[in-house]
């Protein structure tokens, strides 16, 4: 670190340095951004959310290739997401231990670390002995495999977040940190035409005998160029703007907890109905077209490959609106609408109709779009850079493992439950009045500086 400290007592307050064009340390406020910036934020995700993707889409598959030991075919199912939401369990703990470093010492090595983390626990699963070939351990390995997927995963999105807000433009900022959650839903779409394909050119036989491999193995590629990308990175944050905002934080999670817990609740907030949305409409919503709607694997993947590619046009649209209309109005409709269009969607899905199943899913793929492409510069404008990554990490991560990685869990579990096929429409909505009561909450950053300290 520098040593010659500038004097905090003349910063300036987030809206005054934005209206003045300046950083909170009263330096100039970037005008542009580095487009090796946002290929750095859009490559981890898709690498992260193709590997949570290729176990989603292909949990009925996995769940006779690890857990056929002789239960019925919905039990086998159950314990392939309970393998799922394993992973899910760890990314607090990845979001601090990543955020720790990454708010001590930058960002750009430690997203380094975490996408080739990620890269390498998906292609472990790739090579795995099945149940046939070593029994139960084979599942034991996989659970270990999601679990350093998990620790990974979690470091993963809230440097990503905070490395891209810190290097975009203030006036900007909504757009550019949506192509973070672009790289999310790129990340599922590649994985959903993997196993589109797959599904479409191979039987049900060669697809659980070695088939299923294939979109694991294929991460290997798409890691190492983001590990490329990534180490070529200068980091977002100065050693002056840290200065500047009284040094680095020695213990960021402790600092978090002390000065900033309500921007964390909101942060855990506002990311459940995002978990929830996502898992149900673009991971879970395969599986039950599948087996409540009647639909063939390749209609359902065709299905949510459609969403996906919809959603993926509208994200950077939905991010730029924030940028002109704020970022509360944005999240308050894209919350609303996610709890009023559940139900109907859901009824339309389960008709057994397909094009009138596949525009519900469309329908219900937009408000979760809105919402990821409005959370990340949310995130960053309610946090200083001292304690940034942190709180960006854990508060989003929190909210993936109680409702992300155990969404299609509790899908499947309300629908044994309730016999209804309206009930993960029902989780929906619940998830929708927990974000919009936090979204009532905000208030409005847009175009703020982001604060040092």
């Amino acid at each position: 670190m520098k040593t010659g400290r500038r004097s905090p007592a003349g910063r300036e307050r987030p809206g005054d340095a934005a209206e003045a064009g300046t950083t909170a340390t009263g330096g100039a406020a970037p005008e542009s951004i580095d487009g090796r910036v946002v290929a750095a934020g859009l490559v981890g995700s898709v690498v992260e959310y193709y590997d949570f993707g290729i176990y989603g889409y292909l949990a009925t598959v996995l769940s006779v290739v690890f857990f056929a030991n002789g239960t019925d075919p919905t039990t086998a199912l159950l314990a392939t997401f309970a393998t799922f939401a394993a992973a899910f369990v760890l990314r607090p703990l990845g979001g601090l231990l990543f955020g720790h470093l990454g708010d001590r010492f930058g960002r750009s090595h430690i997203l380094a670390a975490t996408i080739l983390s990620m890269c390498l626990a998906t292609v472990a699963i790739g090579v795995l002995p099945t149940y046939a070939a070593i029994g139960v351990g084979a599942a034991f390995l996989l659970v270990a495999a999601r679990c350093v997927q998990g620790v990974a995963s979690g470091g993963e999105v809230g440097g990503a977040a905070a490395y891209v807000a810190e290097k975009s433009p203030a006036a900007r900022r909504g757009f550019f940190c949506s192509t973070v959650q672009l790289g999310a839903l790129a990340g599922a779409l590649l994985a959903s035409v993997a196993v589109t394909i797959l599904t479409s050119v191979l039987t049900s036989e060669q697809l659980a005998a070695w088939g299923w491999r294939i979109p694991f193995l294929l991460s290997l590629p798409l890691g190492l160029v983001g590990l490329w990308i990534r180490f070529r990175l200068e980091d977002s944050v100065s050693d002056d703007e840290l200065e500047a905002g009284e040094g680095q934080a020695s213990a960021p999670a402790v600092e978090l907890l002390r000065a900033h817990l309500p921007a964390l609740l909101r942060t855990l907030g506002l990311s459940t109905l995002l978990f929830a949305g996502y898992y149900v409409t673009y991971v879970y919503a395969s599986t039950h077209l599948q087996r409540t709607g009647g639909f063939s694997p390749a209609a359902a993947f065709w299905s949510t490959t459609v969403t996906l590619m919809v959603s993926c046009a509208a994200m950077p649209f939905f991010g730029k609106l924030s940028d002109r209309w704020g970022r509360r109005p944005v999240l308050l409709v894209a919350a609303i609408a996610f709890g009023v269009l559940a139900v109907p969607c859901f009824a339309v899905m389960n008709a057994g109709v397909l094009v009138p199943a596949v525009l519900a899913q469309v329908v219900l793929g937009l408000p979760e779009s809105a919402l990821m492409g409005v959370v990340f510069a949310t995130f960053a404008e309610m946090f200083p850079s001292r304690v940034r990554y942190t709180g960006i990490a854990l508060g989003f991560n929190l909210a993936s493992m109680a409702v992300g990685g155990t969404a299609p869990l509790i899908c499947l579990w309300l629908l044994g439950l309730t016999g209804s096929p309206l009930a993960p429409a029902w989780f929906l909505v619940a998830a929708a009045v927990v974000t919009v009561g936090t979204a009532l909450t905000l208030a409005e950053t847009r175009g703020t500086a982001l604060r040092t300290g």
